[in-house]
């Protein structure tokens, strides 16, 4: 069988000359299944340019997006939630906190900054699901409280991208406290004609879509995020119906009226800016 085996040199590579990739420069689209480079990722706003696929990001990426040079200012940093319950079920509150600090170098499931879009000055608020299902706390609700704070002090416009599961159980009505909360700021940011922007990007759900999430004076959503309030199960057993394919995508909301337009990643900072200076 010697005409089967390669005999040239630098054909066959010894086990332990052989290179691995190093960790984090590849990725595979959830969608197409197709491996992505994690470099192209980042010049194509992490969408999959097979698919077109919406990857999940972070605060962090939407930051470098939306902001000029990725240049703002965080507002608010260093707010933690305290555990006034004392929760605790298969473990407690206070170590599902410090877990997720470490695993994410995140304080909370959100993050504010004011910077310039396009020039025009922004207040944006992200959420970031990595961080306990990106459920909304008591300091997601004074984060988003403070920043309307801020913009109604400098006379600015507020965005708003909610990626989130929903309440924070483990704050009980803490947390579901928040959606009254940051409802009434908002109204506050009407009152003074400033401009509201909301973002819904996969997943939105729970006490999270049924607040701020669409309450903006324009709602957009990225393509194919799951947007809903209560899961398909708990719906069909409530209205003794079969429910449309996709009924909580993004699509079909914008085709039933709930959101204005859904906008791709990589055209999302110039259809802010121009928005912004629609209404300036």
């Amino acid at each position: 069988m010697s005409w089967f085996r390669r005999e040239k040199a630098g054909i066959s590579t010894a086990t332990e000359h052989k290179k691995e990739a190093p960790d984090g420069l590849w990725n595979k689209c959830p969608s197409c299944k197709k491996p992505l480079l994690n470099i192209e990722q980042i010049e194509n706003k992490y969408v999959c340019h097979y698919c077109g696929y919406h990857l999940r990001i972070g605060s962090a990426a939407y930051f470098s997006i939306l902001f000029d040079d990725n240049q703002f200012t965080e507002l608010f940093p260093n707010l933690r939630s305290g555990d006034p319950l004392r929760f605790e079920d298969t473990k407690k509150y206070t170590e599902r906190l410090e877990e997720s600090y470490a695993k994410t170098g995140l304080n909370d499931a959100i993050r504010c900054a004011h910077g310039k879009v396009e020039g025009q000055d922004l207040v944006l608020a992200c959420m970031d699901f990595t961080f306990i299902g990106g459920s909304m706390g008591s300091v997601v609700g004074e984060k988003i409280a403070r920043s309307i704070d801020y913009c109604l002090a400098h006379k600015l416009p507020f965005m708003l991208i909610s990626k989130s599961g929903g309440a924070r159980m483990m704050e009980a009505a803490f947390s579901l406290m928040q959606m009254a909360k940051t409802s009434a700021k908002l109204a506050l940011l009407n009152e003074a004609k400033l401009p509201y922007i909301c973002l819904l990007t996969d997943p939105t759900t729970g006490g999270v879509t049924a607040s701020y999430a669409m309450l903006g004076d324009i709602n957009i959503a990225e393509p194919g995020a799951l947007i809903g309030f209560a899961g398909p199960r708990v719906i069909k057993e409530t209205i003794k119906k079969d429910l449309p394919k996709g009924f909580q995508t993004s699509e079909f909301l914008l085709e039933h009226g709930f959101l204005d337009f859904i906008v791709d990643r990589r055209q999302l900072k110039q259809k802010v800016a121009l928005f912004l200076g629609i209404v300036k």
